[in-house]
């Protein structure tokens, strides 16, 4: 039976990505449930919980509440605890519940808005996706709301879908930082881990975006559209991967500041299209070694191209979640759906435990969180690399800073 994951976990749910990517923003994020989201947010998928404070907070959803619809005391609620606690902004997540009442989250975050005078973001989650499609479109919303245009800073860059659920908190997003910063391009933003919220309202003065994972795809889309500003996509995990970006936000970056938004360029694409850095010569150089990396789709392509450039091995992804390019509401409906954003034609989009299991099962090797064991066979070598989103803290020891320290 599909859609029933047997012996593996399950992926950080839309709700808990909200959370996770507004955590260090100043605002007040509230997950309209019952209560069960919460508890298994900040236990298993908020490494930051019991290390700083954040607004996240529970409607406690009662069932007369569910079933009578009251939304209006979902809005008062809301309403007395943003007049007492004052946020920057507030953003309401949607649950399983809600979504079968038909709460209309957009219509509440509008009324509220109207009432409190704080920017309300209504995002349309359902427990139903992963993390990419909430933390991706909280991190959208916010951007439409906060990020204004400006005039363009020289080899400038935002770091675009840094979450802890993607990178822990072991120091990858800083080693980043430092990474571009020793290499002359000055971080304007990073959205959002580690990073300083007074300096994302200036994100629309960098020269170009850097994403690092499938969350920053729908700001980046939106950044492109809006501001004019190109993106790389790719993690710089390893010596070439690093001069690859490096050389690439350098290049793009450079050609739409010297000739601006109608520059053409075979490297780009028409209109400043995304320089997709992992995918340069992977595809016609890729041998069917039967090695597996499973993860999210622009980590795990960045890691195996990665392992191409020093060991000369290549590895099929496969992504369990979304790769960033699918949209919910009319919010985004004037935005650019690319078909793919990182898989090449030799990866596999799958979210069915079984269908996975189908294709590792004469797998030489696989590299991937540690609760995916069981569906490994034992002739097969294995590879932990765990992934917060998947096993939580079970393994957050054992994440590792791969900017930093390895291939």
């Amino acid at each position: 039976m599909k859609q029933i994951q047997t012996f593996t976990s399950t992926y950080t749910a839309d709700v808990s990505g909200v959370p996770s990517a507004l955590y260090e923003l100043g605002g007040m994020t509230i997950m309209h449930d019952a209560s069960g989201c919460n508890s298994t947010y900040n236990t298993h998928d908020e490494p930051r919980w019991y290390g700083s404070k954040s607004m996240v907070y529970i409607t406690g959803l009662s069932e007369i509440e569910a079933i009578m619809g009251d939304d209006q005391k979902l809005v008062n609620d809301i309403v007395y605890a943003a007049n007492k606690l004052k946020p920057k902004f507030i953003a309401i997540a949607g649950t399983p519940i809600p979504m079968i009442t038909g709460c209309d989250i957009e219509a509440n975050a509008r009324v509220i808005e109207a009432e409190t005078g704080i920017p309300t973001l209504g995002i349309n989650t359902n427990g139903m996706h992963s993390y990419v499609e909430g933390a991706g479109e909280a991190l959208l919303q916010y951007g439409k709301v906060f990020i204004k245009k400006m005039q363009k800073v020289k080899k400038s860059v935002n770091i675009l879908g840094a979450t802890p659920i993607d990178f822990s908190v072991n120091g990858q997003i800083e080693s980043i930082e430092k990474y571009l910063s020793d290499n002359g391009l000055k971080v304007i933003s990073n959205l959002a881990l580690s990073c300083d919220p007074d300096k994302i309202k200036n994100a629309a003065s960098a020269s170009v975006n850097l994403v690092i994972s499938s969350v920053g795809i729908k700001l980046a889309e939106y950044m492109l559209k809006e501001f004019n500003i190109p993106y790389v996509v790719g993690v710089p995990y390893g010596k070439q991967m690093k001069q690859d970006i490096l050389d690439a936000l350098n290049d793009v970056g450079d050609d739409i500041n010297n000739v601006g938004a109608n520059y053409r360029s075979p490297r780009m694409g028409e209109h400043c299209e995304p320089e997709i850095v992992f995918a340069s010569n992977l595809g016609k150089n890729f041998k069917n070694e039967k090695i597996f990396i499973i993860g999210e789709s622009i980590t795990s392509k960045s890691l195996a191209k990665a392992i191409y450039c020093k060991y000369g091995h290549t590895a099929a992804v496969i992504s369990p979640v979304e790769l960033g390019n699918t949209y919910h509401g009319d919010i985004v409906k004037n935005l650019k759906v690319r078909e793919n954003v990182a898989l090449e034609k030799q990866d596999y989009f799958v979210e069915d435990e079984d269908e996975i299991e189908k294709i590792i099962k004469d797998a030489k090797m696989v590299i991937a969180d540690p609760l995916y064991k069981p569906i490994v066979s034992n002739k097969t070598i294995f590879i932990n690399n765990p992934h917060e989103g998947f096993s939580g803290r079970l393994f957050r020891k054992d994440i590792i800073n791969i900017v930093k320290d390895y291939l």
